[in-house]
């Protein structure tokens, strides 16, 4: 006999999980009548229908886990970010002066060498090594 829709409305009815409903086997067919929240409620008071206990679990005791290499999450300092900041602007000011040819490749490859040697502090300090230049 299939009473899963009964199980579920009395589950809805009682505010239980379906898990925890047992049907008891002498009314099956009252219960299987059952249609209405009232008729559950009244079942239920009759003791037709029962509410398993909550089973508890155990507490599982978790060991300490170390913190890997992977999961350090480390600030990244100042200076190498004004280093990014520094350097990123002077290499697109650089590629742009190659691109409307006031360089030409050689001298390009030097300015960028310059860059990353961090021999140029400003675009304004850039602009005037290349007058020299």
């Amino acid at each position: 006999m299939q009473l899963a829709k009964k199980k579920k409305l009395t589950a809805r009815v009682l505010n239980v999980g379906k898990d925890r409903i047992i049907f008891a086997d002498e009314s099956l067919k009252e219960i299987k009548e059952a249609i209405t929240r009232q008729d559950i409620l009244d079942l239920y008071k009759a003791g037709a229908i029962k509410i398993r206990e909550i089973n508890g679990r155990r507490k599982i005791v978790r060991r300490k886990s170390r913190r890997g290499v992977g999961k350090i999450k480390k600030k990244v300092r100042r200076k190498k970010q004004e280093y990014v900041k520094n350097t990123r602007k002077l290499r697109a000011i650089s590629k742009s002066l190659l691109k409307n040819k006031k360089i030409d490749k050689e001298k390009y490859r030097k300015i960028r060498k310059m860059i990353k040697a961090r021999k140029f502090k400003s675009k304004r300090h850039l602009n005037e090594i290349l007058g020299e230049i």
